[in-house]
């Protein structure tokens, strides 16, 4: 089957109709007509069958179309790709980080890097680390920052600093004296938590953490931000894991932080191209980016 019989046939199951795809290919419905029957010959079997005056695709044709627009959404992306790369070096920074980070850390490191690059356009996006991954690698951004290092051999990694998770709870759950002190894991047994799923990173470390020391935290709800997870934390009486840089944002509703025993680390990373040239404006932004790391919660620079 050509590319040229899958772009007709993708186009005709989209349209319904022989006149729509001809219309929307701009070409005639003969040519169309012929693509298809060209498409079947190569198969082997029939995609549509004609009831009525109209088109129905057959079971074959439904499950080969499924196919069709995986091949579709990834010619979407080497034509994105193509565009960015015709486009050259852009006279802005395209930046993504990570939810927490953006909302916690982005606002002091655009001030800094804004002193040294007045006039450049920023542009700044919000992601989860997978696709921060991918649009670095489909040029869509130029630097990404993330508290979960990915492993992909595309993408370069610089740890700007680390720091370490601490567990939340609402004003008034744990006694005021103890709240400097380490809160054992153990507390977490039975305990309405709020968690992450399995699939991210931190919800492994955490789920490894707790199958080390027999505990069993009894989640309520499961969340994909730190941020939802500080509010119904603040909502109500659940605890929850999250990064230092969620625990002491201000002006929402209020928690109580408690660092955690055993520690569960964090790596702060500044994410590029392997192989890409890094310019100064987007090295600016990863120092700058650094620089607001240190200054928002103690961390150990790198």
């Amino acid at each position: 089957m050509r590319l040229r019989h899958i772009e007709v046939f993708g186009v005709v199951m989209q349209a319904g109709s022989i006149s729509a795809a001809a219309h929307w290919l701009h070409v005639s419905q003969p040519a169309v007509t012929k693509a298809l029957q060209q498409a079947e010959q190569q198969l082997g079997f029939r995609l549509f069958d004609r009831v009525k005056g109209k088109l129905h695709p057959t079971p074959e044709a439904a499950e080969l179309y499924a196919e069709v627009e995986k091949l579709n959404s990834n010619v979407q992306a080497i034509r994105r790709l193509a565009a960015n790369l015709r486009g050259g070096v852009a006279e802005r920074v395209k930046v993504v980080a990570t939810p927490a980070l953006a909302v916690s850390v982005m606002p002091q490191a655009l001030g800094r890097w804004r002193q040294r690059h007045p006039h450049t356009l920023c542009d700044l996006a919000t992601q989860h680390t997978r696709e921060i991954v991918e649009a670095l690698l489909m040029r869509e951004a130029d630097v990404g920052f993330t508290m979960q290092p990915p492993e992909h051999p595309g993408i370069d990694c610089r740890v700007l600093a680390r720091t370490e998770m601490v567990a939340i709870a609402p004003p008034g759950y744990w006694p005021a004296a103890t709240l400097a002190e380490a809160l054992p894991i153990a507390e977490f047994d039975g305990a309405p938590t709020i968690g992450f799923p399995e699939a991210d990173q931190i919800g492994r470390l955490f789920a490894d953490v707790c199958a080390q020391h027999g505990v069993t935290p009894a989640i309520t709800t499961c969340v994909q931000t730190f941020q939802i997870a500080r509010e119904l934390v603040a909502a109500g009486g659940a605890l929850a894991l999250v990064d230092p840089f969620t625990a002491s944002l201000t002006g929402r509703g209020a928690v109580v932080a408690r660092p955690l025993q055993p520690a569960i680390a964090l790596e702060i990373c500044a994410l590029t191209v392997r192989g890409k040239a890094v310019g100064d404006s987007v090295a600016r932004m990863i120092e700058a980016f650094g620089d607001a790391v240190r200054a928002v919660v103690d961390t150990e620079s790198i």
